[in-house]
């Protein structure tokens, strides 16, 4: 069951973690900038925001997937060292972009409040994480790094749950403000479990080596 979770985010992230290129290959007036106006569309403030936000992050799900392998960290920590410092500098690229971005987001107050926290969130466990591991704390670092990839899976959760909430629905707006919490906070309950789970893990195998 860990092994067929592990690969299936990896197809996951994998496919999102690809998406953006859309906007480069059709017409970008599709999907969620349908819901925009021509006026935030032709901000040039806000599109730097966007395609920063949309690729760097589009980046960070295509890559974060691979820190989770125990073998990788195993045989090839250079790689992985390597992956890890492309997240944080992509994360801290997209994830400011991100916060700038959800000050527009369609749907008013509801929306920007719930993006603004994700990207908070995002950004805050990233930096913890990094710091964790400069300072030689492993265990501190791989729980911040779950909470993390957590945050940027909402990127998948959220295509996930908007094209159901706005079918269960009949209207978008209205499920966009929900989708603007649900595409994270449940993710971070299922984060908040893992590292429970690695927390036991670890104290059973401390005791064992005891």
């Amino acid at each position: 069951m860990k092994k067929a979770s592990w690969i299936l985010i990896g197809i996951s992230a994998t496919l999102i973690g690809l998406y953006p290129l859309i906007y480069f290959l059709v017409d970008r007036r599709f999907g969620l900038l349908a819901s925009k106006s021509a006026e935030l569309l032709s901000d040039t403030a806000w599109n730097i925001a966007f395609y920063g936000h949309i690729l760097l992050g589009g980046l960070a799900l295509l890559i974060g997937w691979l820190q989770f392998s125990s073998a990788l960290r195993r045989q090839r920590i250079k790689i992985h060292r390597t992956i890890g410092k492309l997240y944080v500098i992509a994360v801290l690229i997209s994830g400011f972009c991100g916060l700038y971005i959800a000050m527009h987001a369609t749907g008013g107050m509801i929306s920007i409040l719930g993006f603004f926290s994700l990207g908070l969130v995002w950004l805050s466990t990233t930096i913890l994480g990094f710091k964790a591991i400069k300072n030689g704390n492993i265990a501190l670092h791989q729980k911040f790094m779950i909470y993390s990839y957590a945050a940027c899976f909402a990127a998948v959760t959220l295509r996930i749950w908007l094209p159901t909430l706005t079918s269960i629905m009949g209207e978008f707006i209205g499920a966009y403000r929900i989708v603007a919490w649900l595409c994270w906070v449940p993710n971070m309950i299922v984060a908040y479990f893992i590292v429970r789970h690695t927390n036991r893990s670890d104290k059973t195998s401390s005791a064992q080596r005891v």
